[in-house]
């Protein structure tokens, strides 16, 4: 393996891809109930039955994306085949998802199911191979984790454009309603994002094709036809899942992303109605939490050469969960400012909570980053310790893990949220504008959903963080006898950086 670092130009177009799947997270963990709920005015519970269909199938669908990449072998290597297959048909799926041409609730129930299953299958073809060929470019543990925040980074980038295309461009200019309400504004927002997110896709795939010569090759007698892929993937899943770090890795971090998943889609539902932001103020506070995440991804390695991985990740997920909780909580007991509470600063008057909300949601997010950035790092260890113990890679089953993990954010909780909601009776149809129209109690209810008992599951992440055992000293011994092992047997899966 070269010792040459990664250049900025090729960590920049491996990460790019992430924007388009920022754009997807938001779409879909965002706006897509409230717009089959609050627009189309469908039963929320219904709504996320459709969206929870599409979740069982996903899982599927990451694992066979993982198995058939590891397996997979052409002049394009193992990855990029179906990175190139994916962003034509995810684009497409994506805008039809806002552009129902169906009416009646158990048309646009099955509307929703069909192309929420075919978005996800497309992007499992893109996430997984993407995020698998980043434990296969280097094994450096500096440019390792520059290429998990740079997709962090441009996951964040993809989501605040979808924010602001929204709620900037096409709100003010379609139709006559404003903001969220504006049901003429998602069809041609949803078109413009789709082809955003195509664009960068491929921009990722064609941008780091010159890695494809060195990339690790798939041995003659692991190679496999489509029909043996669906075969091996039970059993690749099995053996990644027989490693102990991976195991409690992956259970941790399922936990606090599939809570992320429930207050991302219910965001939209507590910034209307819980905190009662109009549309002059409510974009500040759902862009913080992205920029103080994109902010984070910038101090990630040196936190983790400072501290490590493994406590990053701690203290990233405890403070998703306190910052999550605390305003709530504020609220609930009466120590936290009323909605319509102001206050003059230079001579401007303003929304009292807009400064407090703001800035829980740029802190939350900067210390999540550690954390999510940490997560998909010791991941590409664990990749390695694979290697040591089996002599195998299969970056794309331990990856398609991940993969399922990170879509549950906007799968399995949004299935939770629209179950939540419907528990609690949330009124529905495009005339629930105002906290004016929705009961006390309800309100009251949904904040404790999204703050304290959604939260509180977000601790119990920890426990598994804890019993993750792979060290940096250990991950470097294994790393140098790779290494010997790879030059004793003239391997033809050595790596090289990218100039």
């Amino acid at each position: 393996m070269k010792s040459e670092k990664l250049s900025f130009k090729f960590k920049f177009a491996f990460g790019i891809g992430q924007a388009g799947e920022g754009c997807f997270g938001q779409g879909l963990g965002f706006f897509l109930l409230f717009y089959y709920s609050q627009i189309l005015g469908m039963s929320p519970g219904l709504a996320g039955s459709a969206i929870g269909i599409a979740v069982m199938i996903d899982a599927a669908s990451d694992v066979f994306a993982g198995s058939i990449s590891d397996h997979w072998q052409s002049k394009n290597g193992r990855r990029h085949p179906f990175m190139y297959a994916s962003f034509v048909p995810l684009s497409l799926c994506f805008f039809l998802l806002f552009f129902p041409l169906v009416t009646s609730e158990w048309a646009l129930f099955i509307w929703l199911a069909v192309f929420t299953n075919v978005a996800r299958t497309m992007m499992s073809l893109y996430h997984v191979p993407h995020i698998a060929l980043g434990a296969e470019i280097t094994e450096d543990v500096a440019d390792r984790t520059a290429l998990v925040a740079y997709r962090q980074f441009f996951a964040n980038i993809g989501g605040l454009f979808a924010l602001l295309a929204f709620f900037l461009v096409f709100s003010p200019l379609m139709g006559d309603e404003v903001g969220r309400f504006n049901a003429a504004a998602y069809t041609p927002w949803a078109l413009v994002t789709a082809i955003v997110m195509g664009g960068t896709i491929f921009w990722s795939a064609w941008g780091t094709r010159s890695i494809i010569p060195y990339l690790p090759k798939v041995p003659n007698q692991l190679r496999a036809s489509l029909a043996q892929v669906f075969v091996r993937m039970g059993a690749d899943f099995m053996e990644v899942a027989k490693n102990r770090n991976f195991r409690f890795l992956f259970t941790g971090v399922l936990v606090v992303f599939v809570m992320v998943g429930v207050t991302t889609t219910l965001d939209i539902y507590m910034f209307t109605y819980f905190w009662e932001l109009d549309d002059s103020i409510i974009l500040p506070v759902l862009i913080a939490y992205a920029i103080g995440n994109a902010l984070g991804t910038t101090i990630c390695v040196p936190l983790f050469a400072w501290w490590g991985k493994k406590a990053c990740l701690i203290m990233g997920g405890l403070a998703w969960a306190f910052f999550q909780t605390l305003p709530v909580v504020l609220r609930l007991i009466g120590w936290f400012p009323e909605n319509d509470d102001t206050i003059s600063f230079a001579g401007i008057e303003t929304n009292t909570i807009l400064p407090l909300l703001v800035a829980v949601k740029v802190i939350q997010g900067f210390a999540t980053a550690q954390a999510n950035v940490g997560y998909g790092s010791m991941m590409a260890d664990v990749c390695d310790e694979h290697e040591y113990q089996t002599g195998r890679r299969q970056e794309g089953a331990y990856f398609a893990a991940v993969a399922f993990s990170a879509k549950a954010t906007s799968g399995l909780g949004t299935v939770i949220a629209g179950f939540a909601l419907q528990m609690i009776n949330w009124p529905v149809g495009p005339h629930i504008q105002t906290a004016a129209d929705v009961p006390p109690e309800t309100l009251m209810n949904m904040g404790l959903v999204y703050g304290p008992i959604i939260a509180s599951l977000g601790f119990i992440s920890v426990i598994f963080y804890t019993q993750y055992r792979l060290t940096a000293e250990r991950h470097t011994e294994m790393l140098v006898e790779l290494a010997e092992r790879r030059k004793i047997g003239g391997d033809a899966t050595t790596r090289y950086a990218v100039d």
